[in-house]
């Protein structure tokens, strides 16, 4: 039984022009942040603000993403999203006026990362909840593929642009740049209509935004989680995985600075081949489709992100090239791994508890991020950023030996259990639409 509303044959038209716009934005977005990154690394050099400005990203979705999920499930998830690119932009517009009074200070950065992840962790449960609306089954996992793309795309083109751009404009420029770009995010959805998930509206009306509601629906996705196995350990090791995995992207900067006494480009060819990695990855998936037994690529994917962290490790040592190899390997299997899982989520769960599910995972899956942030900065501090490229090589060794023990894991997604999947769905609904 399909989860899905029926779709017109047209629907790559408006998907794809929605699509096209968010992609502008978020390149703009991209070399923001890019710009931003550099501007702290040379005004502080320390490893532990770069760490705490990406602990500022996280603790929105982590603490807060439950919440937006609800009331995504709730609300036209269009207005969701235009409101959301709005904000965004608004905090670049005021970085941009801080910026042309030479007024800013690193505190002004930690709270607009904070007001746009928050924004941000709406938008994506949202993006990700109206896919499924709008692309048939049998599409998602390309269309995941194109996503992933996308991600290399921006990750290759965003820091040589930012690089360039930040020897040839003043900071405010770049700002109002991705002020800009954001108008090609917010122009299609005012245009174009996003289907609704049957019974969302009667749930509105009937339980309304009230906090008892809200927090019934938090819970309900949670749950849900929890009595799928496979998910739920799932869930656990990716935990682990973010808690070492995601301070290495703040610690490139002192990597690339301190290590290898190079500068923004160096950091920006980093970066692109990560890029490069990402859009091979996705146009491998694309192709490809991933395995019939999706779930395989969970132990593959961790194996290779356990070498790649090897090899960042040694690379100071050895060769800048050996860190942009390391890097395009991350972006491969990092395509292959979150693009296969967001396309298997997207296909099993029902449309109308996919912002609740996907926000309670990304809170469930970064809850222990702002702890190896805070581990990161100090030991980078103290022993050089390679030794926990090092330390998160050995962890994540062990995740993936894990992983091949775990058959829940390994079978995700081809068990169909009570009350979580298929003709049993709308039994869930009803349970938590009171």
């Amino acid at each position: 039984m399909t989860l899905q509303p029926t779709l017109s044959k047209r629907w790559a038209v408006p998907f794809f022009t929605l699509w096209g716009g968010q992609a502008l934005s978020l390149l703009g977005s991209r070399v923001a942040g890019f710009a931003l990154v550099w501007w702290l690394t040379e005004q502080t050099g320390s490893a532990v603000v770069l760490s705490t400005m990406t602990l500022m990203f996280f603790l929105p979705q982590i603490l807060l993403g439950p919440f937006a999920g609800a009331l995504i499930d709730r609300w036209d998830r269009r207005w969701v999203m235009l409101v959301a690119d709005s904000t965004t932009a608004l905090a670049s517009a005021l970085l941009a006026v801080l910026f042309w009074t030479d007024s800013l200070q690193v505190w002004h950065i930690y709270t607009t990362s904070f007001i746009g992840s928050l924004a941000g962790a709406f938008h994506f449960a949202a993006m990700m909840a109206s896919t499924s609306l709008m692309v048939p089954e049998h599409q998602l996992t390309r269309v995941q593929g194109a996503n992933q793309m996308l991600q290399g795309l921006m990750t290759i083109a965003a820091p040589p642009v930012g690089a360039l751009l930040v020897g040839f404009l003043p900071f405010a420029a770049i700002m109002g740049l991705d002020v800009v770009t954001a108008l090609f995010a917010v122009v299609p959805l005012l245009l174009i209509a996003i289907p609704r998930p049957q019974g969302s509206a009667e749930r509105e009306q009937v339980a309304g935004a009230t906090l008892a509601a809200i927090w019934r629906d938090v819970r309900s996705g949670f749950r849900y989680i929890w009595e799928w196995p496979g998910l739920l350990l799932t869930t656990l090791l990716a935990l682990v995985i973010n808690m070492v995995a995601t301070p290495l992207g703040a610690l490139l900067p002192i990597l690339v600075s301190v290590d290898f006494e190079a500068g923004a480009l160096q950091l920006g060819w980093i970066e692109l081949t990560l890029g490069a990695g990402m859009l091979a990855g996705g146009i491998l998936l694309g192709v490809w489709g991933g395995f019939r037994k999706k779930a395989l690529i969970f132990p593959i994917g961790v194996f290779g992100f356990a070498f790649a962290s090897f090899l960042i490790a040694v690379s100071p040592q050895l060769a800048l090239w050996v860190a942009m190899l390391a890097m395009g390997i991350f972006g491969i299997v990092s395509s292959l791994l979150n693009g296969t899982l967001m396309a298997l989520l997207q296909a099993e769960v029902a449309p109308a508890m996919q912002g609740r599910v996907f926000t309670a995972l990304n809170s469930g899956t970064s809850a222990a991020a702002p702890f190896g942030l805070l581990l990161a900065g100090p030991i980078a501090d103290r022993w050089g950023a390679p030794s926990w490229f090092a330390a998160t090589g050995v962890v994540l060794l062990l995740v993936a030996v894990t992983i091949c023990f775990i058959p829940a894991v390994l079978n995700l997604g081809e068990e169909k259990r009570p009350g979580l999947i298929g003709s049993v769905q709308p039994n869930v609904l009803s349970a938590t639409a009171d």
